[in-house]
C-alpha cells in the first residue's frame, strides 16, 4: 500500500478560468508531483486558443493538476487516469469541491488502459476521441515514449489534436509517432516540456 500522508504544503493553485486562484489540497502519492505554476501557465498561454469545448485527456493524472485547470478554462470533458486509488479519490473529492462538471475518473496503469483502447468506465461515458492530451509520467520511469506510442496507436487521437509532454529529461527526438509533428519545446530547471501536434494520416503518407 502507498504511504498518504496529508502535509499542509501539499497543495496546488488554479491559475486562470472559473476557478482562477482556487486552492486544492492533494495527498503524498509516490511520483505524484503537480506540474509547476509556471509551466502549467506557459502551457495554457500555449493552448489559450484550444481548450474551449474541447474533449481532454489526462494520463498519470496524478493531482489532476493540468485536467482541472482544462475544465477552469472551458473545456467540454477531461478524462482523468490514474493507477493510484488514493490519487483519483482525491482529484474526485477536488472536483465535488468545486462542482465540476464534465469528467471521468479511471484507476487503471495509464498504459494499460492505453492499450487497452481506452477502455469505458461504468456510468462515465467518454469521448470516442480526444483532442488535447496531457502526458506526464512519474520522472525516473521509461513511460514517456511508451505512451506516445500506445496513444497514437490506440485510436483515442482526433487528426489535428494536441499533445503535451513532460519529463525531467530531453523530449526524445527519436521514438515518437511519425504523425506528431513538435510544435512548442521549452525547460523550466529540471523539466523539460513540449506540445506536439497530431497530423492527419494523408499528410503523413505524402
Amino acid at each position: 500500500m502507498k504511504k498518504t500522508i496529508s502535509r499542509p504544503g501539499n497543495s496546488l493553485r488554479i491559475i486562470a478560468g472559473k476557478w482562477r486562484s482556487r486552492k486544492l489540497s492533494f495527498p503524498d502519492v509516490t511520483g505524484l508531483r503537480p506540474t509547476a505554476d509556471r509551466v502549467r501557465e506557459t502551457l495554457f498561454n500555449w493552448l489559450q486558443d484550444a481548450i474551449q469545448r474541447e474533449d481532454c485527456l489526462d494520463l498519470f493524472a496524478g493531482s489532476g493538476a493540468c485536467g482541472i485547470e482544462a475544465l477552469s478554462r472551458g473545456a467540454r470533458h477531461v478524462s482523468f487516469v490514474d493507477n493510484s486509488s488514493v490519487a483519483v479519490q482525491a482529484i474526485r473529492s477536488n472536483l465535488q469541491l468545486l462542482q465540476a462538471e464534465g469528467y471521468a475518473l479511471i484507476c487503471d496503469d495509464s498504459l494499460r488502459w492505453l492499450e487497452s483502447g481506452g477502455k469505458a468506465v461504468s456510468n462515465q461515458p467518454l469521448p470516442a476521441q480526444y483532442g488535447l492530451v496531457f502526458i506526464d509520467p512519474p520522472f525516473g520511469t521509461e513511460l514517456l515514449a511508451g505512451s506516445a506510442r500506445a496513444l497514437e496507436q490506440s485510436g483515442l487521437l482526433r487528426d489535428g489534436a494536441l499533445i503535451y509532454l513532460e519529463w525531467a529529461q530531453d523530449i526524445p527526438s527519436t521514438g515518437m509517432p511519425r504523425a506528431w509533428q513538435l510544435l512548442k519545446s521549452k525547460r523550466a530547471g529540471a523539466v523539460h516540456f513540449c506540445l506536439y501536434q497530431r497530423q492527419p494520416a494523408a499528410e503523413v503518407a505524402s
